[in-house]
């Protein structure tokens, strides 16, 4: 008998939670062995990882910017800077988005503008906000805004185009008013999208107000980063790459926890990389009664012989 062939498409059983993130701490440790052993040998092939400081030297650092408190002032300036562009970027976007879906006069007037200043960069305005600003901290702050302002908006724009009309039609059928499908069908409806917007925008406002902060800036992450590279104090460089890292990924998760819990009413998929997706059960057939039980044919071959011809 021959052997019969492995079968198509095995899958493999999920990790436990416990093994993903020892999984994902394994990742991360095994990066920054990778990083002490090229940079301690003073590995120069194609990349000049001789010029990197080592990991151990920017521990160092890092612990003796802990202490200090200039690290924590900048810390809190960048933050402060972050939440206040984003949050107005946040209403304003959603705003103008759910103004520019649901109206024509609205999208005939701001869209032609919108499109076109959408395509500059956040970090090419910042020559605009040193002039139109009177303090660099507002000028940051725009810039910021600017950043996450369009990915939100163009988000929320196309989550509320595509909307089923037959959600409002139902709320008018029962009387409801624009407001009322305001609040019961377009915010939550578009929902999904605005948070969408709203993880891009976080993460483009990092990338802005880095920037900003190195041109123009006076306290901050960014600022402290490009006075650390003109000293050629490299460790202090990576410091701040890593802090900002740090710092982006937490206010990215707190969006994305925020999105998953205002959007808690939403089916969830129960989709695993390399899992068997559940199928549905499905009855089996009824077996059939055995021929003595049956009743609906007749036993005589005449009869069924009779029956036949009719």
């Amino acid at each position: 008998m021959s052997r019969s062939a492995p079968r198509a498409g095995r899958y493999r059983r999920p990790l436990p939670p416990i093994g993903r993130y020892a999984l994902r701490v394994a990742a991360v440790a095994a990066a920054l062995g990778l990083w002490q052993l090229l940079t301690g040998l003073d590995v120069d092939l194609w990349l000049r990882f001789s010029q990197f400081p080592t990991v151990t030297d920017v521990a160092h650092t890092f612990a003796d910017r802990l202490r200090g408190a200039d690290y924590w002032t900048d810390l809190t300036d960048s933050l402060t800077r972050i939440v206040t562009g984003f949050l107005l970027a946040a209403v304003l976007g959603v705003a103008g988005g759910v103004l520019v879906a649901r109206s024509r006069l609205a999208e005939d007037l701001l869209g032609p503008l919108l499109e076109v200043v959408r395509p500059i960069p956040a970090i090419a305005l910042v020559p605009v906000a040193i002039l139109l600003f009177p303090s660099n901290e507002q000028g940051i702050v725009f810039i910021t805004f600017t950043a996450a302002f369009f990915p939100v908006l163009v988000s929320t724009r196309h989550s509320v185009r595509a909307l089923t009309p037959v959600w409002e039609e139902a709320v008018l059928t029962m009387g409801g008013g624009r407001w009322r499908i305001l609040g019961s069908v377009v915010l939550p409806g578009a929902l999904p999208g605005i948070f969408g917007g709203l993880s891009v925008g976080i993460g483009v406002s990092w990338i802005c107000v880095i920037s900003a902060e190195m041109i123009s800036g006076q306290y901050g992450v960014g600022y402290r980063t490009w006075q650390d590279y003109t000293i050629v104090d490299y460790p202090g460089v990576f410091v701040g790459m890593v802090t900002i890292g740090v710092l982006g990924w937490l206010t990215s998760t707190t969006v994305e926890l925020s999105g998953r819990r205002l959007t808690h009413w939403l089916p969830r998929t129960s989709y695993a990389a390399g899992t068997r997706p559940a199928q549905p059960r499905t009855l089996r057939p009824a077996r059939p009664a055995p021929a003595a039980a049956r009743t609906d044919r007749p036993s005589d071959p005449e009869e069924a012989r009779d029956e036949h011809l009719v």
